[in-house]
């Protein structure tokens, strides 16, 4: 029903007119308010900068990150060099203007204002965190023609929609290293997110440096895990680009890697290891509420990382808890009877409490899943809402502060424009203005599962630019189509800033076929999409921390550009069948049909991917009925089809058969877009 749901909206919103496309420029996000003019602003290797008013230092080296960048899409060769605080020279031809230091904190003030005039461009922010989204969105607008480089010449005024515009990156189920998290805190400045939250503890590692229980990374991590110093720097490296680091340190379940160190916190005796698996297990190990000698050891851990993280907020996961090994204790089943707690929640919410107190104590905030939403916690505390948005709407009912991750896990490869479309308060109507205040914002969620350091960039980007233009641009810009035009000259400039979503991509293509020719093998792997929502977990193989992530359906990306485009293609033809789009569609189709005998020859010499040969087959196959299809259709339309050559109903049916045969996944990967496209010109064919 959801897919159905979101495929009905992406119909209403799905089609770009030219008046949209100049409206949004190549910007993503979208700012709040944009006037275009006509004329344009060019530059030269004379071009320079100017810094006025009451900025943070971090102005200095944002504003030098925005020269060079600029300098190297141009090479002009600018003179300037370091920018600092003797840099004020009103004739310089970019003015930025900041009244005020800005702080690394939830509700600063990241507006902005714009000005491309004819010989001068103001930027004025209220501080240096405004005033860098600004620089972002003067990049983006840089373009080119016959004369060289130029601004468009236009006038924004811009704010975020939401205060909090997130990335949760898992780096405990697979692990991500240090390298990965600076190249991603990058591209979140340059679609002006604010929060990285990351996800620290979990089953399969304690992925955090302790120095008062060193026996939590040494035992917990198998040898991977974040050193202080590389946290701190992270942390650093964040604030200066005006992204806050939230810390997720799971409690009470989710906590197999606290034990293999410190065993006298679980709640059932024995000796414990980091967990390989990433199926769900029971009884899960989790943390005894009952035993006080717990709440030092927790203290003293959440004090330490205090001088590492300075974010109000520590997130405490608190999700997925049944409490098997509740269950089993005697002592805490006596212990829950004699503090009248009648259940498993209950006795979380009494841990919450008492872990709300420490973090209190240290001037902390709680941050919590959606399922810490119990009577009686304090209403200071953070709820995360991820199982659905009405999780979002009670807490934010009951005046809690709340985010949403609901429809925005992108670990689920689901289409970008399902997230793009996915709107944080489409249940506003049962909100009063006095609660849609609570509702902060939301999170793009990296869980890593099925990721490496490899290809979390292709799970997490681009989609996370349309996120991030969920949570920033006005609630009308919706127009799916421009999305994705705009979204692919934002990949191409997420690269440029070291993402490896593209980069990654035919390097793994050259691994599967053992450095031979990736022609047919990329023609495939363009077309094909891994299955969505972990499905790929459910087709008889058990995933561990060293499974090879390496595979055909590791390579294909979330959202094919060229399933998608064919989809539209198909659409225009249904609308009116030419010839000209016929031919298209059919030059689509005999590629994929002659290209399955290309890739059975690869295949000769590439055994890792002879397990897609079926699908490779059924594509074809498919293709060969679709062409078929668009020679009906045009001989339909041009009158010339004869009694005896007209399709019927039953002829119909087995080619639907054959095509829901051609739905069974192998080796992980589908084509669902061009099987649906493929019944949509046979629906049409038979009407």
């Amino acid at each position: 029903m959801k897919i159905r749901l979101l495929l009905g909206v992406f119909l209403l919103f799905g089609f770009t007119s030219v008046a949209q496309s100049q409206k949004t420029l190549n910007l993503m996000p979208v700012p709040q308010k944009m006037d275009i003019k006509e004329g344009k602003l060019y530059i030269d290797s004379t071009f320079r900068l100017a810094i006025q008013g009451k900025p943070d230092q971090r102005i200095y080296s944002a504003a030098t990150r925005f020269l060079r960048r600029l300098d190297e899409q141009t090479i002009l060769w600018f003179k300037q060099d370091q920018v600092n605080h003797t840099d004020r020279d009103s004739k310089a031809l970019l003015q930025i203007n900041v009244q005020k230091p800005g702080k690394i904190q939830l509700k600063e003030d990241e507006s902005y204002q714009l000005e491309i005039g004819t010989d001068k461009i103001q930027l004025n922010a209220a501080t240096e965190i405004g005033a860098m989204y600004g620089m972002e969105t003067l990049l983006q607008l840089l373009e080119a023609d016959e004369k060289g480089f130029y601004f468009p010449q236009v006038s924004i005024k811009d704010n975020p929609r939401f205060a909090w515009r997130g990335l949760m990156i898992d780096v405990v189920r697979h692990w991500i290293p240090y390298e990965v998290i600076i190249r991603n805190i990058d591209a979140m400045l340059a679609v002006k997110m604010n929060v990285l939250h990351l996800h620290l503890t979990d089953d399969q590692g304690f992925r955090v440096e302790s120095k008062v229980y060193p026996k939590l990374h040494e035992k917990g991590s198998n040898g991977k895990y974040l050193t202080q110093e590389q946290l701190k720097d992270i942390v650093k490296y964040a604030a200066d680009r005006g992204i806050r680091v939230v810390p997720e340190f799971d409690m009470p379940g989710h906590a197999s890697s606290w034990f293999p160190g410190y065993p006298e916190y679980a709640s059932a005796p024995g000796t414990y290891q980091v967990e390989t698996k990433y199926s769900h297990f029971e009884p899960a190990p989790t943390m005894d509420p009952t035993n006080e000698a717990l709440y030092p050891f927790i203290d003293a851990f959440i004090q330490e990382m205090t001088h590492i993280f300075p974010d109000e907020y520590i997130h405490i996961g608190g999700d997925e808890n049944r409490g098997l090994q509740w269950d089993a204790n005697p002592k805490i089943q006596e212990f829950k009877k004699k503090n009248n707690l009648h259940s498993n929640m209950e006795l979380q919410t009494y841990f919450n409490g008492k872990l709300q107190k420490i973090l209190a104590k240290y001037g902390k905030k709680m941050m919590g899943w959606d399922e810490i939403l119990e009577p009686g916690i304090s209403k200071d505390i953070m709820i995360h809402s991820w199982r659905g948005k009405h999780s979002l709407t009670e807490a934010a009912q009951k005046g809690y502060p709340v985010i949403i991750s609901s429809g925005y896990y992108v670990d689920l490869l689901f289409d970008v424009k399902d997230y793009y479309l996915n709107e944080p308060l489409e249940e506003s109507h049962d909100l009063t203005p006095e609660q849609l205040a609570n509702v902060y914002g939301g999170e793009s969620a990296m869980w890593g599962e099925i990721v490496s350091a490899e290809t979390i960039d292709s799970r997490a980007w681009p989609a996370t630019a349309a996120i991030a233009e969920r949570l920033w641009s006005p609630k009308e810009i919706r127009d799916v189509k421009d999305m994705y035009r705009r979204l692919e000259i934002t990949s191409n400039r997420l690269e440029f800033l070291g993402l490896t979503h593209n980069k990654n991509y035919e390097v793994m293509l050259k691994r599967l076929t053992n450095g031979a020719d990736i022609t047919a093998l990329k023609t495939f792997v363009d077309v094909v999409e891994p299955m969505k929502e972990l499905s790929r977990r459910k087709q008889g193989i058990t995933y561990y921390t060293y499974t090879p992530l390496t595979m055909v359906v590791d390579a294909a990306r979330p959202d094919s550009k060229v399933a998608r485009e064919f989809t539209w293609l198909v659409e225009d033809f249904i609308q009116k069948p030419t010839q000209e789009l016929g031919n298209q569609i059919k030059e689509h189709y005999h590629l994929w049909s002659e290209n399955h005998f290309k890739l059975q020859e690869t295949m000769k010499v590439a055994p890792a991917i002879r397990e897609i040969e079926p699908v490779s087959a059924n594509l074809a196959r498919l293709s060969v009925i679709g062409s078929q299809l668009v020679d009906y259709i045009l001989a339909k339309s041009a009158g010339k089809l004869k009694p005896k050559n007209r399709m019927d109903y039953d002829k119909a049916d087995k080619l639907t058969d054959e095509m829901r045969f051609m739905v069974k996944p192998r080796g992980n990967v589908e084509f669902i877009k061009i099987i649906d496209s493929t019944k949509k010109l046979l629906t049409y064919a038979v009407d």
